[in-house]
């Protein structure tokens, strides 16, 4: 009995000064996760002119088809009246603010304007191989550092690059580089490759300053061209 309860009481002692040592040891020390700088969340808004069109040096070097749009497509202001969504990257140019929220596996951008939601996808996959075009198309994205470098196809050709006449076709090919230079200041770096419009792929640049305290507004686009259907027009009262 006496050797049994010895046993006993040297290992309880020995497993109190075990979990003694245990606690007592210094916990290893975490290091930064990278992902921390994965993070473009914020309200945002242009930096200087909020009418700023993309422009192309000596002029947009078009391609039979990109001419015959131009020539043919719809004026860009009927576009707007009309509450067409803008696309992918005029939709940069409106005045404004948009949201961005960072999560783990996608980036959403919610534009105030006609309250438009964009998915950037980052979790690895392509893009569908049977893609329905779309106004805003199909966009997937990698982080190179801080940089969230976007890709984006599968447009349909019923917008304009920005508010002048720059059509594309279904063939654009958007590559944006979204990227936080400081705290308060968002870049934008796009590159712009349509093979059926124009004669070479082209390049343009937005800065947004962080707007703290902002939040996004609802904007319905059909309650603001209103003045287009008079209530004698039939359209107004439906």
């Amino acid at each position: 009995m006496r050797y049994r309860a010895f046993l006993f009481v040297t290992i309880a002692s020995t497993l109190g000064l075990s979990c003694v040592c245990l606690a007592g040891a210094p916990q290893a020390s975490k290091t930064k996760d990278p992902d921390q700088t994965h993070d473009l969340s914020g309200v945002w808004f242009t930096q200087g002119n909020v009418r700023a069109n993309f422009s192309f040096e000596g002029g947009a070097p078009f391609l039979p088809w990109g001419e015959e749009r131009v020539k043919a497509g719809p004026q860009k202001d009927t576009l707007v009246v009309l509450c067409i969504p803008p696309g992918v990257p005029r939709v940069w140019t409106e005045p404004y603010p948009f949201e961005i929220i960072t999560l783990p596996e996608r980036v959403l951008i919610i534009y105030e304007y006609q309250h438009l939601i964009r998915q950037i996808y980052t979790d690895g996959r392509d893009h569908p191989k049977d893609l329905t075009p779309t106004y805003m198309g199909n966009s997937v994205g990698k982080w190179q550092g801080n940089t969230l470098v976007v890709d984006t196809i599968g447009f349909n050709d019923k917008t304009w690059i920005d508010g002048t006449k720059h059509p594309h076709s279904d063939a654009l090919h958007l590559v944006e580089r979204i990227q936080r230079v400081s705290h308060e200041v968002l870049k934008v770096d796009i590159t712009i490759d349509d093979p059926k419009t124009y004669v070479k792929s082209w390049t343009a640049q937005r800065i947004f300053d962080l707007k703290p305290g902002w939040e996004i507004s609802e904007q319905v686009c059909e309650e603001n061209n209103s003045y287009l259907f008079p209530p004698d027009s039939g359209k107004a009262e439906k």
